[in-house]
């Protein structure tokens, strides 16, 4: 995708499948240099088989940590993130779950802690939405489904890890642009965005006096599995077209911010949020 091209059109069944989508993301740049800014750390990382969260363990991996890959049932995807993470050298954990399970939480920190005894960066990224043209469309099915795993979620994993994340750790949490803009027919996924924000800050807060850095990245357009599977053909043909930039982001373009607030070049940002988003201002 050059930089100024929008998708042509096309559409999935959800959840999408990143080896479907023309052009396939960018996970990786080609200009990226890592540098052991991670080195010997553990990462747990919450929707990492594809899109946004591919892009953010392959970088972690190149950076020598150590990553725990959460999906919850896109194999395909999902081993051909583990691939790209071995080729970069990387030791991972791949493993299969709903993130608002809190048994399958209590069992990922379980398996992380006993293989690598800590967990020093956390990134709670999974996340999904339904778009619906009036607020009368969503049902309280899909209200509750998708604050359970956009925020509920967040709240169950974070809650199992606290224990295990030593002074110095990092959490890092994906909210996004609608939580500051919003969005005409993702009302219930922008609530939850919304709610992220504040949860980061509130965290931030509650554990400075451990040492914990909390952050957040808010993307825009991000060309994800999650955009041909939950929007039209001709809207996926227009998405990121409105942005200052004039096209979508590739999760390559986010991944370096989640490197960043992971290490300590971050040492002095908590209750933050990082704004990725092809040149739109906002406020907050």
């Amino acid at each position: 995708m050059n930089d100024k091209q929008t998708p042509p059109p096309q559409h999935q069944e959800e959840p999408g499948s990143e080896e479907q989508m023309h052009p396939q993301p960018e996970f990786i740049s080609e200009h990226y240099r890592s540098g052991g800014k991670l080195q010997g750390k553990v990462a747990v990382v919450t929707g990492a088989d594809s899109g946004i969260g591919r892009a953010v363990v392959v970088h972690y991996a190149r950076e020598g940590a150590k990553v725990a890959l959460l999906y919850l049932d896109s194999h395909e995807d999902a081993r051909k993130t583990e691939d790209e993470i071995r080729k970069a050298g990387g030791e991972v954990i791949t493993l299969a779950g709903d993130v608002a399970d809190e048994g399958f939480c209590r069992k990922v920190v379980e398996e992380v802690t006993g293989k690598w005894g800590r967990i020093d960066v956390l990134v709670n990224n999974a996340g999904e939405q339904h778009p619906q043209e009036k607020l009368e469309d969503i049902t309280a099915d899909q209200w509750q489904q998708t604050f359970r795993t956009n925020i509920f979620g967040m709240f169950l994993l974070t809650k199992a890890a606290l224990p295990h994340i030593p002074e110095g750790g990092a959490i890092i949490n994906t909210t996004s642009i609608t939580a500051y803009k919003g969005n005409p027919v993702l009302i219930d996924y922008s609530a939850t965005k919304g709610a992220i924000v504040s949860f980061t800050r509130a965290l931030a807060m509650n554990l400075s006096s451990r040492g914990i850095r909390v952050n957040g990245v808010a993307p825009g357009p991000i060309w994800t599995p999650l955009i041909p599977s939950t929007f039209s053909a001709e809207q996926v043909s227009e998405f990121g077209g409105n942005t200052p930039m004039g096209r979508p982001g590739q999760p390559a373009e986010l991944a370096p911010a989640y490197v960043y607030l992971a290490c300590s070049d971050s040492s002095y940002m908590s209750g933050q949020v990082l704004h990725i988003n092809g040149g739109t201002v906002l406020n907050g």
